[in-house]
């Protein structure tokens, strides 16, 4: 089943910064496409220029919607507030420091109109690129991506990396989504694949941010991927039993 509008789901916290390369990156993509392009940014309690900036851009732009996040602060509520504005068939999260190539939107569209109900971009497979990526970070990713990778027997290796796609129909499945933090990315494409539901798994470009400040904290991150994962995988078992009882 084909798709007709997509929601670019965007959050922000204090990047005054990266705005306006965020939109510029983004606007070239609305014309690549036949789809109904949205793109939803999500304010998470910024305390810079932020929500004045976004202000000014959704004054001027229709495609365009700016949400302020109504749950506690943190990168997962506010993209769950996001999920649950969506009307749009389907949903791609995209990181607000444009780390991510704007371009590789297309091919996730692609994927989706071809059946895939959720296409994962990975920055460490066949063709896809990586630059100026912090080494410890990189040593850590590599370890905790593994690790998920063995635990849950899946050949997705970044399971941590936020830029991915989904219909309508397996955000509304994975539901009631936990995570308030930035192990969202972890529990929905880990619960995508409990479910069953189809994905593709395509090589992505990542570049590190140059403006701003990086939102994410190894040390304050470790414990709540850990839960998540560790919640995710006791969820496996049980729907494994509930399919063995049917």
């Amino acid at each position: 089943m084909t798709i007709n509008t997509v929601n670019i789901i965007v959050p922000l916290k204090n990047e005054e910064k990266s705005i306006n390369n965020l939109i510029e990156n983004l606007k070239p993509i609305l014309n690549k496409t036949e789809k109904k392009i949205n793109i939803s940014l999500i304010d998470d309690y910024s305390f810079d220029k932020t929500p004045d900036i976004l202000k000014k851009y959704e004054e001027e732009f229709s495609f365009i919607k700016v949400y302020k996040n109504q749950k506690s602060t943190g990168i997962g509520n506010a993209i769950k507030f996001g999920i649950e504005k969506n009307k749009d068939d389907a949903v791609i999260i995209f990181m607000g420091d444009c780390s991510d190539d704007p371009n590789d939107i297309i091919e996730y569209i692609k994927y989706l109109d071809n059946g895939y109900d959720c296409v994962f971009g990975s920055r460490f497979i066949k063709g896809s690129k990586l630059h100026d990526y912090p080494f410890i970070k990189l040593i850590l990713n590599r370890l905790a991506n593994n690790f998920i990778k063995i635990l849950f027997l899946i050949s997705y290796n970044d399971i941590t990396n936020a830029f991915k796609a989904y219909r309508k129909k397996v955000l509304d499945a994975c539901n009631p989504i936990i995570s308030e933090h930035f192990n969202i990315n972890a529990e929905l494409s880990l619960k995508s694949i409990n479910r069953g539901f189809k994905y593709k798994i395509i090589p992505i470009s990542w570049t590190n941010r140059k403006k701003g400040v990086s939102k994410f904290h190894i040390k304050e991150m470790r414990n709540r991927y850990f839960f998540t994962v560790l919640y995710v995988f006791l969820e496996k078992i049980l729907l494994k039993k509930k399919e063995d009882k049917n």
